[in-house]
């Protein structure tokens, strides 16, 4: 399941929660929708923080300008 697109993990999950927020399916489907749904949850955060990995900020130091690493705490 890593092969797919953040944007078609996306796409998929919120599939999965309109059709379990409706409740007219099977108990055992809801339950296979339910586990589905975490595991493109998995892949769609591996994906956010490869992506924070890559991001880089350019900061001014002085008249320069450098480049470091993005941190999600900022």
């Amino acid at each position: 399941m890593s092969d797919i697109t953040f944007e078609n993990a996306i796409r998929q999950l919120d599939e999965i929660v309109r059709s379990l927020e409706n409740g007219d399916i099977p108990l055992d489907e809801a339950l296979a929708l339910f586990e589905k749904g975490v595991k493109l949850t998995e892949v769609c955060s591996a994906k956010l923080t490869a992506a924070e990995k890559q991001i880089k900020l350019l900061v001014k130091d002085g008249d320069a300008m450098k480049k470091e690493d993005f941190t999600a705490n900022e």
